[in-house]
């Protein structure tokens, strides 16, 4: 698997992803799905196809605790923790709108699959609304949706969380973080202990010359 770079600045802060949702949460109108569809997307770095395809029997949301999610690429089926803050606005979200276990989580207006043309007319006009149009960034606006699984995946890497544990939950290798965002796994100014290294590689007497 290939992977370019994806530079930091190209990235949303995390107050960046709060407002785009918050302006998405009030102005979806009709359009109840596409706020929770985003925030998972955003929350639990998933594609919005995966989103998309969730069913509400592929949860585990038991109360005051961590839940899990588990979704589906390319015949392989992975597993996410939710932590216990986002299971209770699962269960809210799931209770609220009547949802039966086989169906969709975030349905569209008519029960099918969320529209794609729908959220990704809302994603523009948030961007459009609360990023800025400034010439240092406004060359951002436009991004597609999965900017948000993008920068989710590197909130969890600066978080400390290991990078095996970030891909197994992203479906994607560890080789492809790094090479994807090489921002988070530079080690600045980091002492070399020049003598224990020295022992660590010196070669055993047997292999001495």
């Amino acid at each position: 698997m290939s992977a370019d770079v994806m530079d930091e600045e190209w990235l949303l802060s995390v107050e960046q992803v709060r407002s785009l949702l918050e302006w998405i949460r009030g102005h979806a109108g009709a359009n109840r799905s596409v706020y929770p569809f985003m925030l998972t997307v955003a929350e639990q770095a998933l594609r919005p196809g995966e989103a998309r395809a969730l069913r509400v029997r592929d949860l585990m949301l038991p109360e005051a605790n961590w839940g899990k999610l588990t979704t589906r690429h390319d015949g392989t089926v992975r597993e996410i923790p939710l932590q216990p803050r986002f299971v209770e606005l699962l269960r809210e979200w799931i209770t609220g709108t009547g949802l039966q276990e086989g169906d969709l989580l975030f349905p569209g207006m008519r029960g099918g699959p969320l529209s794609a043309f729908v959220y990704e007319r809302l994603w523009r006009q948030a961007q459009e609304a609360v990023l800025p149009r400034d010439e240092l960034y406004s060359w951002r606006l436009g991004e597609p949706i999965s900017i948000l699984r993008e920068s989710c995946m590197v909130k969890w890497l600066r978080a400390g969380i290991s990078s095996v544990t970030v891909a197994e939950w992203a479906g994607v290798s560890a080789n492809w973080l790094a090479l994807r965002y090489p921002h988070c796994f530079r080690q600045e100014d980091v002492e070399v202990d020049w003598g224990r290294l020295a022992e660590v590689m010196a070669l055993p007497n047997s292999l001495k010359p």
